[in-house]
């Protein structure tokens, strides 16, 4: 062989060996992306309608490629099966209880399944378990819900453009407040002025916080009254000495208003004629009979004292009344003797 044809050889040689060094990764590379060479496990989830998806399009779960599509297939009436290479290392993460939908790898991408949920009180997967499926929504559901975005869109941007066109033609509060001078300055003012009550407010908080740290100085009447238990103490025990005051009050006027109530029925009973002392003090001729009474009775004493005197003289009692007389005197003299006082006698 000449030299020519062993170099056309040698290039041949390196074409075959790059040609087996790319199919190789592309083997590998491919494997690896649809999880050929990784341990997996069997899941299903049966749909109403997969939208488009095929073997091969990737499974999501939390946003994480675990698996990929192995199969799709009829099952039943309406109802499409597929069947999914989860891996293994995942299948702790995924619950009996997670749900499968089918959704879009970006907002024209290939379609995917997307498993989402489950609670940690359910059991991991196994081989062969069927998730329960949401439905997704399709594409054209999609574009009709964009579509009506956009007229809601469009008719907000036209109520806008409306209304900016009132404003600036002056009509509304708004227009007229932009447009007409007078109220513009009016505004002015009552910017002014709000301004100014704002000032005034970070006044009075100043002034509020200045009091409120003399309140809080150490050894002012309000920091004892927080602070210091004793003057809080005693400030309790007077509230209840006043407490007891006013409830001593209350019974005492309590006690006065049925003394009050008391006299008033006197004073009715005084007035009235139904009783001696109220006949006494109302009835004028029961009162001149009275007084003549007593001035009888006064006349009476009077005469029955002369004639008592009188009897003294008298000879046929004179015995009697010196013979009382003896006796009074035996009976003083024995008392002074005996040291107690002399008692008349009212015979």
């Amino acid at each position: 062989m000449s030299a020519g044809d062993n170099r056309r050889s040698v290039v041949v040689g390196i074409f075959i060996i790059l040609g087996l060094v790319i199919l190789v990764a592309g083997i590998l590379v491919l494997g690896g992306q649809q999880k050929r060479f990784t341990s997996s496990i069997r899941i299903n989830a049966v749909f109403k309608n997969v939208g488009g998806l095929r073997a091969g399009n990737n499974v999501w779960f939390s946003g994480v490629k675990i698996g990929t599509v192995k199969r799709v297939h009829f099952l039943g009436n309406a109802q499409v099966e597929v069947e999914m290479n989860v891996e293994k290392s995942s299948q702790e993460y995924i619950r009996k209880n997670a749900s499968a939908t089918i959704s879009s790898d970006g907002l024209i991408g290939n379609r995917i399944v997307e498993i989402f949920g489950g609670t940690t009180q359910a059991e991991p997967i196994e081989e062969g378990d069927r998730l329960q499926t949401r439905e997704a929504l399709s594409s054209e559901e999609l574009l009709e819900t964009l579509q009506e975005n956009n007229q809601n869109l469009l008719r907000v941007t036209n109520d806008v453009k409306d209304l900016l066109g009132n404003i600036k033609r002056g009509k509304g509060t708004v227009g007229a407040v932009l447009t007409d001078s007078v109220l513009a300055n009016n505004f002015r003012r009552t910017m002014n002025n709000l301004q100014q009550a704002s000032e005034n407010t970070v006044q009075l908080s100043g002034a509020v916080t200045q009091f409120a740290g003399k309140l809080n100085k150490q050894g002012g009447l309000a920091n004892e009254l927080v602070t210091d238990t004793v003057v809080f103490s005693r400030i309790r025990s007077s509230i209840g000495q006043l407490e007891q005051v006013a409830t001593k009050a209350q019974e005492t006027v309590s006690t006065l208003s049925q003394a009050s109530g008391k006299l008033n029925q006197a004073s009715s009973k005084l007035t009235s004629n139904n009783n001696a002392l109220g006949t006494l003090l109302n009835d004028e001729e029961t009162s001149r009979n009275l007084k003549t009474t007593l001035r009888n009775l006064n006349r009476g004493s009077q005469l029955l004292n002369e004639d008592l005197e009188a009897a003294q003289h008298n000879f046929l009692l004179r015995g009697f009344f010196k013979k009382r007389e003896k006796e009074r005197a035996k009976q003083q003299k024995e008392q002074e003797q005996s040291g107690v006082a002399p008692k008349d006698s009212a015979q």
